[in-house]
């Protein structure tokens, strides 16, 4: 359930949408009234009731007002009635012509309804006193103050006749005003604007509770009872993406990348240590849900900086349907995995040596007809095997779980498979889907990967990792925390460089 904090912030993080339909709903309406309603005319009379009928009798004793006060509902039934309205149109059609009538009532057989004529009319009573006042609005003027007038005329005849008590009087008669009362152009705009603001901040909270999107990394390893290795914000340049943004990749060693995302794979690469620490096989997969969810930028990142940290690593292109890798780091891809599997080349000559330091990618190679059956064969495993003994960490980029079940054959081949969940876009019901075939191929389920999160207001970004009671790993960080990230990587870098030394002494 939505809190009131969520509620508020969601608000404010649409507040320019809300701004943007507010003003186009308020120009709507302005425009509409200005230019699409009819003016409007109003004219009004004052009629007082009498209860008594003497001219000579007080007027202002107290039981006379009494008794005026008490008819003042049923003299307003009565002139409301068809047989009044029936007069005042007679009277109107002797002082209009018959175009100009059918222009502000309906008119049946040469008559005008009672029904039309009555929706101009307005009839209510002054509190606390026996007076009743009578308006008429109508697309003419000359037309409202004919119709109080009328009314006026024909009134105590009818009244007089239904009631047979007291009487009405008018001091006045009815004006011609040629200001329009309608439609108040300032006012429809004003509602405009509000009602367009409020539906819009309907439309945003209903969006929002019926969107079961990833967007927080803390529900979704809690819904799922899984670690989170990481979250990576949007980078600064995605609004720069190519029109196909499959073939958009962008690396860590790019330029401007955001520092918060280097940090961002520094703590997942601190994340990986600790969750292959306690693993035989230094080998995993990356994957995701659906496509296009960002799994094989993240496989190449995550690549990177586990080079970067001094770890002798190999990156291979397990997606043989649609590879990509080869696109990312811009290495020729005529022999690869497929070629190794299939031994139409020796794993050495698929291997891309030195892509950068301390990183080897294999790439996917040639498409093959059977994809699932090669990652699947022992062929697959006896390379695997032989490469964990050469490398620290073997990175696996392997299709989506929901298109195909190739990451499902390397379950007993590897430590384990890594999610990448696109913020936004992958829904629960992806990764209910995903998890469930994790689930039954027996596959080590690492952790989640939040990918591309939207940067808050001001360019700020802030990580929301916890401590997670399976792993121990995973409290907060911040870019202040990179010396204590650094230490394992320091450390492993320095037995490293002292076996060297010891080697060489020899």
């Amino acid at each position: 359930m939505i809190d009131l904090r969520t509620l508020i912030s969601l608000l404010l993080s649409k507040l320019w949408l809300i701004i943007l339909m507010a003003v186009l709903g308020g120009a709507a309406a302005f425009c509409f009234s200005k230019f699409a309603m009819p003016l409007k005319y109003s004219s009004h009379i004052s009629m007082y009731v009498q209860s008594y009928t003497g001219i000579s009798e007080n007027v202002n004793n107290p039981n006379n007002i009494s008794n005026s006060k008490q008819l003042v509902n049923t003299y307003i039934e009565v002139l409301k009635d068809d047989a009044v309205m029936n007069a005042v149109a007679e009277e109107l059609r002797g002082s209009f012509d018959n175009s100009t009538l059918a222009e502000n009532f309906s008119i049946v057989d040469g008559r005008i309804t009672p029904s039309s004529l009555r929706d101009c009319i307005t009839i209510t009573s002054v509190t606390d006193t026996s007076a009743l006042k009578l308006s008429a609005v109508t697309k003419n003027a000359e037309i409202s103050a004919a119709i109080c007038n009328d009314i006026a005329k024909v009134a105590p005849e009818y009244l007089q006749e239904a009631v047979g008590v007291g009487q009405i009087n008018t001091i006045d008669t009815a004006k011609v005003y040629n200001s329009p009362v309608a439609p108040n152009v300032k006012k429809n705009a004003m509602l405009g604007f509000l009602a367009a603001a409020m539906l819009t901040a309907l439309a945003i909270i209903a969006v929002d509770f019926f969107d079961n999107t990833v967007k927080d990394t803390v529900w979704l390893g809690d819904k799922f009872k899984k670690p989170i290795i990481g979250e990576i914000q949007q980078f600064e340049d995605e609004k720069k993406r190519k029109k196909n943004a499959e073939d958009s990749h962008t690396k860590l060693t790019d330029k401007n990348v955001p520092f918060s995302v280097v940090e961002s794979y520094k703590s997942i690469r601190t994340n990986i240590t600790f969750a292959l620490s306690t693993t035989e096989k230094k080998i995993f997969t990356v994957s995701s849900a659906n496509p296009a969810e960002g799994k094989s930028t993240t496989s190449a990142n995550i690549a990177i900086a586990l080079a970067q940290g001094g770890n002798k690593v190999l990156l291979v292109d397990g997606d043989l349907r649609k590879s990509c890798q080869h696109k990312i780091f811009g290495i020729k891809n005529k022999k690869g995995l497929s070629s190794a599997i299939g031994k139409m080349a020796s794993v050495e000559e698929c291997i891309s040596r030195n892509v950068m330091e301390n990183l080897d990618v294999m790439p996917a190679g040639p498409t093959p007809p059977n994809p699932s059956e090669l990652l699947a064969s022992d062929n697959m495993e006896a390379i695997l095997s032989d490469l964990s003994e050469k490398y620290s960490v073997i990175i696996i980029d392997t299709p989506p779980v929901n298109v195909v079940t190739d990451a499902m054959e390397l379950a007993n081949k590897v430590s384990g498979i890594i999610m990448v969940t696109r913020y936004g876009k992958t829904t629960t019901d992806d990764i209910d889907n995903a998890m469930s075939k994790i689930e039954f191929a027996k596959m080590n389920m690492l952790g989640f990967i939040l990918n591309d999160i939207k940067v808050g207001r001001g360019g700020k970004y802030y990580s929301k990792y916890k401590y997670d009671k399976n792993y121990g790993y995973g409290s907060s960080h911040s870019v202040d925390s990179d010396d204590e990230e650094e230490k394992p990587v320091e450390k492993k870098s320095a037995d490293k460089d002292s076996a060297k030394k010891k080697k060489g002494g020899k």
